[in-house]
């Protein structure tokens, strides 16, 4: 029997990061007390009335098809929300509701580029970012984010790589998995090569709420970029409700014309349940959003303390996000299997990022989505299991 070539392009590198994620789930199961911090799943509880506002639309049995873009009064108050951030104007015709960021990240994608074309993207990169372009067709061509720089883009570098065949720059900011968070005039200087050379800007803002050292700027509040910047984010880490598959796509109108009809035979509307738990979300100052920024902020600092002390490892301490880099060449073995013993003896599941890109070959990225006192005894266990080391 003979399948389709799809699966063979997005089966890359990336794919293979969450080996030792696996395994550590395969050892909770089992009964082991395992310290999970390899996945950016966050421990707060969502707010109280973003649940109550889904559980009412569930009794009223707002359970059919919603509309294809999502309900008008959704796409209204995301429209109206990214507008207050960027200052820049943005309606309802800007945005289409999708099922999660990653999803959003999908059918943009398909519809910036394909075969032939080439997509900048700087790495490490999050792990499916060289799936979604490969299932485009296109070409991923990689621009070194180095550790030296604080894993900031050289954007003399990204220059360069532009050729011909080049569509789309990608950039996500706070980044994941590094946590470098971009400057305004690191925005404007790629926002002009996408002017110079009349391409697109595509703008991962799932993590935009959490910057530490400075505020998010989206590359949609730069003067004349809104006609050719896609944004992409979501309430999952921002509200604590990656369940709920919620994100949307904030794109010029011609764009937009071609989202829906890839929506249309893919997702066919989003829940209409749980837009209306994220409307709550969305037309609301929540309290428990607002702190969301305070405790991953603290929870960087606490456990890159803990972490400067550890044998043959360097701390890349993050501007924002949820995680935290972990150098550990000088240890003497690679990141995937310090990950694996460090999972055997100690009970601390992290991420090695050798799928992330050479740039973070050696690095591992550790999770800060656990309570402080959990995150610092995975912290003194790291320690302890690096000392072993030497």
């Amino acid at each position: 029997m003979h399948f389709s070539k799809l699966v063979d392009r997005v089966a890359g590198k990336g794919a293979e990061a969450w080996r030792v994620h696996h395994a550590a789930l395969q050892q909770r199961a089992s009964g082991r007390n395992v310290i999970l911090l390899t996945v950016g799943d966050p421990d707060q509880s969502p707010p109280p009335s973003v649940i109550a506002a889904t559980i009412k639309a569930l009794q009223e049995h707002r359970t059919g098809y919603a509309p294809i873009a999502g309900f008008p009064d959704v796409r209204a108050a995301i429209a109206a929300r990214f507008q207050r951030f960027t200052g820049r104007p943005c309606d309802a015709d800007n945005v289409v509701v999708v099922p999660g960021a990653q999803a959003g990240l999908y059918c943009a994608m398909q519809c910036l580029a394909g075969t032939g074309d080439e997509v900048i993207v700087g790495e490490p990169s999050y792990a499916t970012y060289e799936a979604v372009v490969g299932a485009s067709g296109a070409l991923m061509v990689t621009v070194p984010l180095a550790p030296e720089r604080g894993f900031h883009p050289d954007v003399d570098q990204i220059a360069q790589s532009i050729t011909p065949r080049t569509r789309v720059i990608w950039i996500n900011s706070p980044h994941n998995p590094t946590g470098a968070v971009l400057g305004q005039e690191e925005i404007e200087r790629i926002a002009a090569l996408c002017r110079e050379h009349n391409i697109w800007l595509l703008s991962d803002e799932v993590y935009e709420t959490l910057g530490y050292t400075g505020a998010h700027i989206s590359p949609w509040s730069v003067p004349h970029m809104s006609d050719r910047t896609v944004v992409v984010s979501s309430l999952s880490k921002s509200y604590a409700i990656p369940g709920y598959r919620f994100g949307w796509v904030i794109a010029p109108n011609d764009l937009v014309k071609h989202l829906l009809k890839l929506v249309l035979c893919i997702f066919y509307g989003a829940s209409p349940f749980v837009q209306a738990g994220a409307l709550e979300a969305l037309t609301h100052d929540l309290p428990e959003a607002s702190a969301m920024r305070n405790i991953y902020s603290r929870r960087a600092k606490l456990l890159a303390d803990i972490l400067a002390t550890a044998p043959g490892c360097k701390i890349s301490r993050p501007e924002g996000g949820m995680f935290l880099m972990l150098d550990v060449r000088d240890t003497g073995i690679c990141s995937e299997d310090f990950a694996l013993e460090l999972l055997e003896r100690e009970g601390v599941a992290v991420l090695p990022c050798d799928g992330f890109g050479p740039s973070a070959y050696g690095h591992l990225r550790i999770s800060l989505t656990a309570p402080d006192a959990v995150l610092g005894d995975a912290g003194s266990r790291i320690v302890r299991f690096a000392g072993s080391l030497n």
